[in-house]
């Protein structure tokens, strides 16, 4: 079983460090546990590629090995983690900051393109939930904190990714993808 969550620090920023250590970690929490080779093909990578970033992921804590899957030489991997957090903090090294986030929004921007080219095939009453919606508001910081902390809490009334958690019936996979995006005025001169 995977922990909930793991909260990034500098430290653990370097390990996702690269894009490709991001897209694994997000296919390991997608589809579960899988192999060095499988992942390659899944990314387009060599082997020895994904098996040099998973071997960095599990330095950091990130990835850990399954061991009921394991068998002979092949060796199978799974998130560590179900979900990442990063509270941006000066202190952290911008650069690694910026990096990781950019890697994230492509891996957002990624799965918007699969539903996309998906969407054809879906049942129909797959395609009526589905959105890409959004709302411009002017908010002070503390209601966008208030709307970040009452998104994080309504989403997770419906979280049931952790497999002894029961499902209802017809239950499939769906992602929830959240952006909250400030874009202040630079302030006026003379003020």
């Amino acid at each position: 079983m995977t922990d909930r969550e793991v909260n990034l620090d500098a430290t653990l920023l370097r390990g996702l460090a690269h894009p490709l250590r991001v897209r694994i970690l997000g296919l390991l929490r997608e589809h579960g546990p899988a192999t060095a080779t499988t992942l390659a093909e899944r990314l387009g990578q060599s082997t020895g590629a994904t098996s040099y970033h998973l071997r960095i992921l599990a330095n950091y804590g990130f990835v850990v090995d399954d061991p009921e899957r394991n068998v002979g030489r092949e060796r199978w991997w799974k998130a560590a983690h179900r979900g990442t957090r990063l509270d941006i903090n000066p202190e952290m090294p911008s650069a690694d900051t910026e990096g990781y986030l950019r890697a994230v929004a492509n891996q957002y921007a990624d799965r918007v393109v699969r539903y996309l080219d998906e969407m054809a095939s879906l049942p129909p009453h797959w395609i009526e939930p589905f959105t890409i919606s959004d709302f411009p508001l002017r908010l002070t910081a503390a209601e966008a904190k208030e709307l970040h902390e009452a998104i994080f809490a309504f989403a997770e009334r419906y979280r049931r990714d952790d497999a002894d958690t029961p499902h209802p019936e017809g239950a499939e996979r769906v992602v929830l993808q959240v952006q909250i995006l400030p874009f202040p005025e630079p302030p006026e001169e003379g003020r």
